[in-house]
């Protein structure tokens, strides 16, 4: 397993290489080291407005990713069950390898989330997790554009665009300021969607480990090992969030 680029993504803007990805992945964790030292001495900003279009923006990107995912794969019969990857220049081949990228930069937009957090000052949502999952879904969805754009990864991307419409809705919402408070009860249910959406990315790759599918089992065994670590911080949080009754 990834030894062999896909010819048709490897030239790709930050794909022909892990120097740019790696990079990033370094200014990223520069920004967490060093962001709140940084801001210390300085007033915490709103960027309410800025906020505001950068996740009604995220809800249009998601919105659009999971429409492609989800049209591309309908048109191209994929299996939810198994599917391999299609390393044809097809029309439909080269759309759901071109939405795969997209899914790839969308991760690389995110990584502001974390930014936006520290220059509000609010360096107590900069958890292990979130750091975690933000740094980490860079180099998984690299690898997955870089070796096998499509075939079972479309529904990863796929379910993880729809849960962040939802996602990035509420942080629209949240941005608003207090007076949205009271439209905001249902954060707990957005947490469980997320839950529920690792659940079934463990069971579509856990699937094809007990199965004869033309998938690399090398791929679908790491999501297998990644979405387990995920779903336990998940319900970690959880608990300590809203069981526990501690922030």
């Amino acid at each position: 397993l990834f030894c062999f680029p896909d010819p048709r993504t490897d030239p790709w803007p930050l794909v022909y290489s892990p120097v740019p990805v790696t990079l990033l992945f370094t200014c990223y964790l520069l920004v967490v080291a060093l962001g709140p030292s940084c801001m210390r001495q300085r007033r915490r900003l709103e960027l309410r407005a800025v906020l505001l279009a950068y996740n009604l923006a995220m809800v249009a990107l998601s919105s659009y990713m999971f429409y492609e995912f989800l049209v591309t794969s309908v048109l191209a019969n994929y299996s939810y069950l198994c599917q391999p990857v299609d390393y044809s220049r097809s029309e439909l081949g080269m759309r759901m390898a071109r939405v795969c990228w997209w899914f790839f930069f969308s991760k690389v937009i995110e990584l502001l989330d974390t930014v936006f957090l520290i220059l509000r000052k609010k360096q107590e949502q900069v958890t292990f997790l979130h750091v975690y999952h933000h740094s980490s879904m860079l180099f998984n969805w690299w690898s997955g554009v870089k070796y096998v754009p499509g075939g079972q990864a479309f529904f990863i991307g796929m379910l993880n665009s729809f849960v962040h419409i939802f996602m990035y809705g509420y942080y629209a919402l949240a941005s608003l300021g207090p007076r949205m408070h009271r439209h905001l009860w249902w954060k707990r249910y957005l947490t469980i969607l997320q839950m529920c959406q690792f659940v079934a990315i463990a069971a579509h790759s856990s699937y094809n480990l007990f199965t004869e599918c033309p998938f690399p089992d090398g791929f679908n065994t790491a999501v297998f090992l990644y979405i387990l670590s995920l779903l336990a911080l998940f319900l970690r949080f959880y608990y300590r969030t809203y069981l526990r009754g501690k922030q």
